[in-house]
C-alpha cells in the first residue's frame, strides 16, 4: 500500500482518509493508476492510500479474494488510523471498473473475509466514489461468467441495504461494459432505501474516460470537480478547491 500526505498536518489534528482500488477486471492492473487523485486530494488535506489486492494475472487469485483484500486493506487503516493521524470515521473508498466494484463491495457485501482479519474492526467506509464501477455481476452484468451464481452475495447492487453510504457514480454513456441504465437503477435502489447516491452521466464518454490523461484533461478535471462537490458536501473537504479546467 502507498501513502500520499498532506505536506502540512498539525499534530493534533485528524484527517479524512481516501482509499483508491485499481482497475482491471480482477484480473491485472496498478496502483499507480489513482496517483493523480491521491496526490491531488493530499493537497486538500486527506490522507490516500493507494491499495493492492490480488489480481487473476500475478497472483491466480479469483474475484473474491480480491475482495478479501480490499475489505483487509480498509481494516488496516483504520486499525492504524492513529498512527496515520486519520479520523476513522471519515474514510472514503474510491476505485474504477472492478476496484469501484471492490469499493463498494467493502461497504455492502458480507462476507469473503480474509482468515486472519480482525473483524472486531469495521471493512465498511463512510462514503464512495466511485468510477464507471462494475456494480451488477448478476446475469448480463460483468463477471458473471467468473463468479455465478455467487453474485447474489458478491454483487453490490444486489446487496444494497438501509445504512448504505453516501455515493457518487461517474459513467461514460460510450461505457461497453457497464450500460447508464444499470447504474439509474443502482440510484433508485440506494434511494428507496434513503441513501445519498449522486449519479453524473458523460456524453461519449468510454470505458475509463475518467482517468487522468495529459493529453486531454477534460473527463479527469469534469469528474473531479464533481467530486469535490459532493466531498464539500458530505464534510470531507471544508473549502470547494477552484475548478479545473
Amino acid at each position: 500500500m502507498e501513502i500520499h500526505t498532506p505536506k502540512k498536518m498539525e499534530k493534533k489534528e485528524k484527517y479524512p482518509a481516501m482509499v483508491f482500488f485499481f482497475g482491471g477486471g480482477w484480473k491485472s492492473g496498478s496502483r499507480s493508476q489513482f496517483i493523480q487523485h491521491a496526490q491531488y486530494y493530499a493537497d486538500k488535506g486527506i490522507v490516500c492510500f493507494l491499495a493492492d489486492y490480488r489480481v487473476e494475472k500475478s497472483n491466480n487469485s479469483t474475484p473474491f479474494q480480491s475482495l478479501a483484500d480490499a475489505k483487509s486493506a480498509v481494516r488496516f487503516i483504520r486499525k492504524n488510523a492513529k498512527e496515520f493521524q486519520i479520523d476513522s470515521d471519515r474514510l472514503i473508498a474510491s476505485g474504477g471498473s472492478a476496484g469501484g466494484h471492490l469499493a463498494a463491495a467493502t461497504a455492502l457485501v458480507e462476507g469473503y473475509d480474509d482468515s486472519n482479519d480482525d473483524l472486531s474492526i469495521s471493512c465498511k467506509p463512510n462514503a464512495l466514489v466511485l468510477f464507471n464501477p462494475v456494480i451488477d455481476n448478476g446475469p448480463g452484468g460483468y463477471g458473471f461468467d467468473r463468479v455465478s451464481m455467487e453474485y447474489k452475495n458478491f454483487s453490490p447492487l444486489h446487496n444494497i441495504v438501509k445504512g448504505a453510504p453516501p455515493t457518487i457514480i461517474f459513467l461514460g454513456t460510450k461505457d461497453h461494459l457497464i450500460p447508464v441504465t444499470t447504474v439509474e437503477y443502482y440510484q433508485h435502489v440506494m434511494q428507496k432505501v434513503k441513501s445519498t447516491c449522486v449519479l453524473k452521466i458523460y456524453e461519449g464518454g468510454k470505458h475509463g474516460f475518467f482517468n487522468y490523461n495529459k493529453e486531454d484533461l477534460h473527463f479527469y478535471n469534469e469528474t473531479l470537480n464533481e467530486t469535490n462537490k459532493f466531498l464539500k458536501q458530505e464534510g470531507y473537504l471544508t473549502d470547494l478547491p477552484p475548478l479545473l479546467n
